[in-house]
């Protein structure tokens, strides 16, 4: 909570416009989450599931290190193991020995997961479109955008 720019031993309080800002900044990245989790759950994915899939289907042989995938996605190897797990069950990937890391493996999607992939796609497209995309004026994604990217840059 601010109520003035005081200092104190953290640092700076935020301004009330400043905490304003922020807390609509979570506010609008929550609701376009959970609108387009909800449009792809109806597709029976997850976000990672789509995630996972739509990032296999970027290389060429549809092919990523499980630390590749982790670190893209921000998660640990082992959480995404146990995702990959759950997938593999699913039939929409396979994970294999990565013979570059004998601790590692290889997560590749199968044809079936890039036939769900081929499906998913263009509703999910859409689900951007109607909740983000045409939400905004070019000049406010063009924007939405620079800043995104400016904030996405390790400091």
């Amino acid at each position: 909570m601010s109520t003035t720019k005081e200092s104190d031993s953290l640092g700076d309080w935020l301004t009330l416009d400043e905490e304003r800002d922020w807390r609509a900044y979570l506010r609008m990245v929550t609701a376009v989450q959970v609108r387009t989790a909800h449009d792809l759950a109806a597709l029976g994915l997850s976000e990672p599931d789509y995630e996972v899939l739509s990032t296999l289907s970027e290389r060429r042989d549809g092919t990523s290190t499980l630390h590749e995938q982790a670190a893209k996605m921000g998660w640990s190897r082992s959480r995404l193991s146990r995702h990959a797990s759950r997938m593999e069950a699913r039939g929409l990937i396979h994970r294999a020995p990565d013979p570059a890391d004998g601790r590692g493996c290889l997560l590749a999607i199968t044809p079936t997961g890039w036939q769900t992939l081929r499906e998913a796609a263009p509703h999910h497209v859409a689900s951007v479109r109607r909740h983000f995309v045409d939400r905004l004026t070019p000049d406010e994604l063009t924007a939405l955008g620079h800043i995104a990217r400016k904030l996405s840059k390790d400091q």
